[in-house]
Order: C-alpha cells, then structure tokens, then sequence
C-alpha cells in the first residue's frame, strides 16, 4: 500500500501540475474528473488540501472513494471529514464551494458502487486488498 510520504508526494507533484499548466493540465485523471477537497484538520484545526478523482455523480451529489489504494486503514481526509462534516470543493475553473460530507448509507453504497467498479475497475482491485469496506462519501451542497 502507498506510504503517508508517498501519497502526499503524489499529491505535490498533481498540485504542480496544475500550477505549472495554469490549469490547463491534471483537472481529469483515468477518464475522472479531480476535485479539491478542503477538509479542517481533526487533530489540527487546520485547513488541509487534497487533490481527488470524483468517478461519479449521483443528482447534486459529487460521490468520491475513500480507498487509499486498497490500504486497511481510512485515508487522513475520511477521517477529517467524519469529525467535521463541512467541507469545501473545488472544480475545475470554479472557485471552491462550500459543501456537506457524508457517508453513503449502505443502500446507497450498494446501487452506487458497482457503477463506479464497472467504469472504473482499480477501486473493485482495492477492494480485494483490504478487509475494511471503502466508503463512498457524497459531497452535497451546503443548504
């Protein structure tokens, strides 16, 4: 499974991408549109940044797969977002949104997944690497 380091570095080097392009290069990874999730640190109280691929959308709600490449424990980002549920995201040439966090329930997780496993077959390969189940969370606007 990818190392903290190794994930963060990934993330820089998409972040630079973006900046070296003005944009113009990293808003789409594997055939997936990317977002910009801003979460508030859970032990920190800080604002933290990460780059995500969004493989569906379900109505108003932008579904992203807390996977973490198949690793058995939650990604910091989940975990941020399960102790403060609101969220900003950004898209591709929009300034970020305030937005609401939640987990899918498991009916919703049930019709959603094997949509985003058909089109994109790395999250089913995840699955198979770790015992813990991978949430799907929905980001849906702020009311």
């Amino acid at each position: 499974m990818p190392s903290d380091f190794a994930l963060k570095t990934m993330n820089a080097v998409h972040r630079g991408l973006l900046k070296i392009t003005g944009g113009r290069a990293g808003w789409r990874v594997a055939n997936m549109p990317v977002l910009e999730l801003t979460t508030v640190g859970r032990k920190s109280g800080q604002s933290r940044s990460v780059l995500l691929t969004s493989p569906l959308r379900d109505g108003d709600a932008v579904v992203v797969v807390a996977s973490r490449g198949g690793d058995d424990h939650h990604p910091a980002w989940f975990l941020n977002l399960q102790a403060n549920p609101e969220v900003e995201v950004a898209f591709e040439k929009e300034p970020r949104r305030p937005m609401r966090a939640r987990v899918a329930t498991p009916e919703e997780r049930q019709r959603l997944w094997p949509n985003i496993t058909a089109s994109y077959r790395n999250y089913a390969n995840y699955q198979t690497k770790t015992d813990r189940e991978i949430p799907l969370v929905l980001l849906e606007p702020a009311v």
